[in-house]
């Protein structure tokens, strides 16, 4: 693999293993606002913008400034509770490394608001590696459309054929392929026959000698 210039990186689910904490969040929120939805249909719809999966489970029934407020709520919520674990997966912190020393472009192309995106990157100091980051607040498409990971590619100047994108959910799996993009899967959320596809390298649980498997 050694002719990929960059890797592209989801951020929840990917980068930490922080996603129960969102579902959790949501789960709360969406039932104390009447959804009677349950953890593992929460789960299904944890994907994509906040203000659109609030527009998948109530249609038409907020303003823009009420979602903003409970996006707010949520966040606040999420952070508080997730504070404790803030932890690279697995390995990452080795890969990352070796990845920046061997010249390989990275980029953060994530659903998540810039709250949330700081959050992590300040707090376990990675703006040294993800000098390009793309935010629910850079693009019009959400995953499965592909113009996140585009975007990072763009931003990076490296062709969209030359990235490798490091995704925990089939909805991103689907934007890298529609990008023309590989895949590794890391399946801290979901199981490897919840994803489909030819652009799959491999799967991973986390990232112990992952970055000599891909240079071999």
């Amino acid at each position: 693999m050694t002719e990929q210039k960059a890797f592209l990186f989801d951020l929840n689910g990917t980068v930490i293993n922080d996603m129960q904490f969102h579902i959790q969040s949501w789960y709360q929120i969406l039932n104390g606002l009447g959804a009677t939805i349950s953890y593992e249909e929460t789960k299904l719809q944890c994907y994509g913008k906040n203000e659109e999966l609030l527009e998948r489970i109530f249609p038409g029934r907020f303003t823009d400034e009420e979602m903003k407020t409970m996006i707010v709520e949520k966040e606040r919520r999420y952070q508080e509770n997730f504070r404790p674990y803030l932890k690279l997966i697995d390995g990452l912190a080795e890969f990352l490394e070796a990845s920046y020393n061997a010249n390989i472009k990275m980029a953060i192309g994530s659903a998540a608001i810039p709250f949330n995106i700081d959050y992590i990157l300040d707090g376990l100091q990675l703006h040294k590696y993800f000098p390009v980051v793309v935010s629910a607040y850079d693009v019009v498409e959400s995953k499965p459309h592909p113009e996140t990971f585009l975007l990072c590619a763009e931003k990076l100047n490296v062709p969209a054929a030359d990235c490798i994108v490091f995704e925990d959910s089939p909805k991103g799996v689907e934007a890298a392929a529609r990008a023309g993009m590989k895949a590794v899967v890391i399946t801290t959320m979901h199981t490897k026959d919840e994803f489909y596809g030819d652009n799959i390298i491999c799967f991973i649980e986390n990232y112990n000698g992952l970055f000599e498997k891909l240079m071999r």
